[in-house]
């Protein structure tokens, strides 16, 4: 591969990179071969029409390069120029090395925020977009802890698990990194656009995907492997047996990276896909500190976690409740369940029931879950 470059300081050298980058047949894998063989953009492009096709290009390449994409290359540029944005190439000496290592790693990355925390020690959080209260809250509380650790917590910004995860960095101070599925110049889903903007003030939003590239499904598998790519392991809070998350999850395997996930109730099927997974060699994990005692090693930075007494973590006004609401949070146990069962189990009425579910739930204990379920949370 050609020597580092010096961060794509001059506007000829990005033009050169970026005119590659959008030509079409050329993904990262023929990219990276190119580089390999010591050839840099800027020499692709001043390279003849036959040695470029003894390069095993084909025509529609040779083409782009002798006349390159104007309006594509125009566009990055400009979005380049912008405070808080940079296109990173791969021999940048701030690319992150995890990155780098990976099979096909992108030629390219888009960052808007702060490039720096890319090379710290990360952690891939993923999982289901329509996660059980429960699943949601445990991803908030894992993300809060490894954050307190040192890790930076990882993830897709997508609805549930992923955007639990980032919330859960942002609330203790933390920056969080959002791989996108798209162009920087958009954010998908729209109603995580609050939480993007908290992202890139606080961490790093990135991409592969020039500006204007818009939310493909083939795009997301791709944005998975950078997810693992980037980190030193992947946990998998909450996730069906046909996530989106298991890629991520394989992914990190094939990138020879740790694998975690957390159990949960053989009747929720959200957790099957965790169960999978442990039973294929994950790492179960109970804890953040789970984590942080196979990591810690890998990432000298993470500091051991102390976890907060259960009775710590509870409300004050909540301690008043009497022993019947914990006896029915007994009869509730930890799956979903509604409250003609758990009339039947309490032997207490209906209005009875209703009124303590109530009350468990503005104390945090339970939360309500569509189909008039409850979900006992801790």
């Amino acid at each position: 591969m050609a020597g580092p470059l010096p961060k794509l300081a001059t506007t000829d050298i990005l033009y050169s990179w970026l005119a590659l980058y959008h030509a079409p047949g050329v993904g990262a894998v023929t990219f990276n071969q190119l580089l390999e063989m010591c050839l840099s953009p800027v020499e692709l492009l001043q390279t003849g029409t036959e040695q470029l096709r003894k390069l095993g290009l084909k025509q529609a390449s040779i083409d782009a390069l002798r006349q390159p994409n104007e309006e594509a290359v125009a566009h990055d540029l400009e979005w380049h120029s912008k405070p808080g944005n940079r296109i990173m190439c791969i021999q940048d000496p701030d690319y992150p090395e995890l990155l780098r290592q990976i099979p096909a790693p992108p030629p390219l990355l888009y960052v808007h925020g702060d490039t720096s925390i890319l090379g710290e020690p990360q952690l891939a959080m993923v999982g289901s977009r329509n996660p059980s209260a429960s699943g949601q809250r445990t991803a908030t509380e894992f993300a809060q802890h490894l954050s307190a650790a040192g890790l930076i917590i990882t993830s897709g910004l997508a609805l549930g698990i992923d955007a639990a995860s980032h919330q859960g960095a942002l609330d203790t101070g933390s920056p969080t990194i959002a791989v996108m599925g798209t162009g920087l110049d958009r954010v998908y889903p729209a109603r995580n656009r609050d939480l993007a903007r908290q992202i890139a003030e606080q961490g790093a939003l990135i991409s592969e995907f020039p500006v204007g590239t818009p939310p493909l499904a083939e795009n997301f598998p791709r944005r998975n492997r950078i997810i693992s790519g980037l980190s030193l392991g992947t946990l998998v809070v909450e996730a069906a047996l046909r996530s989106g998350s298991l890629i991520s999850a394989r992914n990190a395997g094939e990138q020879g990276r740790e694998v975690f996930a957390i159990p949960g109730s053989i009747h929720n099927p959200l957790a099957r896909g965790c169960h999978h997974l442990i039973r294929q060699g994950a790492k179960l994990v109970e804890t953040a500190q789970d984590v942080i005692d196979e990591l810690g090693i890998l990432a000298d930075t993470c500091k051991s976690l102390s976890q907060p007494d259960e009775q710590d973590e509870t409300p004050g006004h909540t301690r008043k409740l009497g022993a019947e609401y914990f006896q029915l949070l007994d009869n509730m146990g930890f799956d979903s369940t509604s409250i003609d069962n758990l009339v039947t189990m309490s032997g207490l009425t209906p209005a009875e029931v209703s009124s303590m579910l109530l009350q468990l739930e503005m104390s945090g204990y339970i939360a309500s879950n569509p189909g008039g379920l409850y979900n006992r949370l801790r």
